[in-house]
């Protein structure tokens, strides 16, 4: 009977599509960098708390785990988005719209992926949390939640940096026989960024953080620009295959990578920021009295 178990969980392990983009302590590396390079416009309690924000970064995989079967259902497909699968319709521009698009192309929200929605939904969060955090600043309830949220816009934000979660061959590339082609390289690179031990100071630095007029456009305009990068990434498919000896070109990727991961978290943690000076809270919302009681 154990060995029987043994077996469903490799059969389930080869075929389920890989969704872990960055490894965790990738995602710490990419997050902590990201925190440092925000500007002064963003509050101190939040620029001061990049291990924090850090250790939320790990949350969205972990609610991955088949021992939660219904936050994992909910939560697998928010990590990537096949953009082939749409055709020639552009990728829609909410969650909404996805829905219906999938149902007149006849596929399945949770195959195509739901990314974009994922990411726009928790950089909202985020801007909500930060309206609150305006109005009762000093307190650490509300700050705490602003870790959380930040930590869940981290995660998608990098997981669209990396080429593999933007397309139909996220784990090599599909024959006619039905095999594929540099199977396994899902997992080297996103392994990448802490095989090649790469320092969240040196991220931060010279990083130019802006945040984005339009949400939704500029999460668009991210995994076309993404896309273009998995024809590159087959390139150095032989290169992947040792990452204790990286080549030049390797490791000019994976920075590349890693630099604009930071940049689009932190431009992201900004947007909120600048979103959050408009938003209205309800007047039913009353922080101070209801946390006091």
């Amino acid at each position: 009977m154990k060995r029987f178990c043994i077996i469903l969980i490799l059969c389930s392990l080869i075929f389920t599509p890989p969704t872990w983009a960055w490894w965790g302590g990738g995602h710490d590396i990419l997050t902590q960098a990201a925190v440092k390079s925000l500007p002064d416009e963003v509050p101190e309690f939040f620029r001061n708390a990049d291990k924090m924000v850090a250790h939320c970064s790990y949350d969205p995989d972990l609610s991955k785990e088949r021992g939660t079967p219904h936050a994992r259902q909910a939560e697998y497909g928010e990590h990537y988005i096949d953009i082939e699968l749409f055709g020639e319709h552009p990728i829609p521009d909410g969650r909404e719209a996805h829905i219906q698009l999938c149902a007149e192309l006849g596929l399945k929200p949770r195959e195509v992926g739901t990314l974009p929605y994922a990411l726009a939904e928790w950089t909202e969060r985020l801007a909500v949390a930060f309206a609150e955090y305006r109005k009762w600043p000093d307190n650490p309830m509300i700050q705490n939640k602003c870790f959380l949220y930040a930590g869940f816009l981290a995660h998608y934000a990098q997981d669209m940096c990396q080429p593999l979660h933007l397309t139909i061959n996220f784990d090599g590339i599909k024959q006619e026989d039905g095999t594929r082609l540099h199977g396994g390289i899902h997992e080297k690179v996103d392994s990448s960024i802490e095989m090649l031990g790469l320092d969240p100071m040196e991220l931060a630095k010279a990083q130019q953080i802006e945040a984005v007029a339009d949400l939704m456009p500029a999460i668009i305009a991210q995994i076309e620009s993404g896309h273009t990068l998995v024809d590159h990434v087959y390139e150095l498919a032989d290169d992947w295959k040792n990452l204790k000896k990286p080549t030049p070109a390797l490791t000019d990727f994976v920075n590349d990578r890693a630099r604009e991961s930071v940049r689009w978290t932190a431009s992201l943690c900004l947007t909120a920021w600048e979103l959050s000076e408009n938003i209205r809270l309800p007047g039913w919302l009353d922080r101070a009295q209801i946390d006091d009681e």
